[in-house]
């Protein structure tokens, strides 16, 4: 059965807040009038898709840098307006966005929500690595709406809405990873769409960025992965290999860093009986002077991996009854 919280008129809305938080990823939620507010949201897991519902009065969400640097991994997240509408904003654009549309946001970078009146939304968070396209492509589908009436959205949102009200605990593990693997394949059918509407990947650029990617991915913990190594491996030049970086707005060196970077974070999140040690885990992915990563990870989340360890195990904690913990 799906995790139900819910706040009833008279409980604080700290509760409210950190259901949301822990049902997604941790966000600030704020009601836009004062008085009485009610919030329910339900969540529960489709193999590896999060699948929540939430409904709620007006509120605004945000997530900011700082809890963006509390999440363990890269999601992205696909909502379905229910019911009301809400404006989007991230990577400074806006969305107005209405009954039966679409948006993806990408939590590994500041957004926000607003609803000004009482709402329902069904969010859908998947493992951003899941997804096998570029992070250019994503970030051209954040922050717009995507309609429902033509193209893959009028077949995803069907399928998202029927997951979302079938209840995602009920079927087998078999199934439900089946289906969490349909909707990736939808999602990433839909985000080349939209990115691509040009046909700017005609002369094939596209797919091999894709190989070029997964490479990486499957090398991140080889100190010696260089650009070099990777344009040899995919017969050409480095100059090339760093012109197709540029449409995803880095290079090759800030990617890779940025990679093994999101794995140290994912993997010093991990509870259990051991725990590896900063130094260990550094390693394990590619980074080879502790220090240069210590300041790296700081850099780039605003905390040295030591409290960031501290900071998951405080936020592991339990306090909300029937909302789930969620990465992200």
């Amino acid at each position: 059965m799906l995790k139900t919280a819910s706040v009833p008129d008279g409980e604080k809305v700290a509760y409210w807040n950190d259901a949301v938080s822990r049902a997604l990823v941790p966000m600030t939620v704020t009601p836009r009038d004062e008085g009485p507010f009610d919030g329910r949201i339900a969540s529960g897991r489709l193999g590896y898709l999060q699948v929540c519902t939430m409904e709620a009065d007006a509120e605004r969400v945000n997530r900011t840098p700082a809890l963006i640097a509390r999440s363990s991994e890269a999601l992205v997240s696909v909502a379905v307006q229910v019911s009301g509408t809400a404006t989007f904003v991230q990577d400074g654009r806006r969305a107005e966005v209405a009954e039966g549309d679409l948006v993806v946001c990408d939590t590994t970078r500041p957004y926000s929500f607003d609803y000004p009146r009482r709402f329902a939304t069904h969010v859908f968070q998947l493992p951003r690595r899941t997804l096998g396209v570029a992070d250019g492509d994503v970030r051209r589908v954040t922050g717009s709406t995507i309609g429902t009436a033509d193209g893959v959205g009028a077949m995803l949102l069907p399928f998202l809405a029927r997951l979302a009200s079938s209840g995602a605990d009920g079927y087998p593990q078999a199934v439900a990873n089946r289906l969490a693997g349909n909707v990736v394949d939808l999602l990433s059918t839909l985000i080349a769409e939209r990115a691509h509407r040009d046909g700017a990947d005609a002369d094939g650029r596209s797919h091999l960025m894709l190989r070029i990617l997964d490479h990486i991915n499957r090398n991140l913990g080889d100190p010696d992965l260089s650009p070099e190594r990777i344009a040899r491996e995919h017969r050409i030049s480095v100059r090339y290999l760093h012109r197709l970086f540029e449409g995803e707005e880095t290079t090759v060196g800030q990617f890779v860093r940025r990679r093994r970077l999101e794995e140290c974070r994912r993997e010093l999140a991990r509870r259990g009986r051991t725990t590896p040690t900063v130094s260990a885990v550094s390693q394990r992915w590619g980074f080879v002077n502790p220090a240069h990563f210590s300041r790296s990870f700081r850099a780039e989340y605003g905390v040295s991996p030591r409290e960031w360890r501290s900071l998951r195990t405080d936020q592991d904690a339990p306090a909300v009854r029937g909302a789930e913990p969620q990465g992200g």
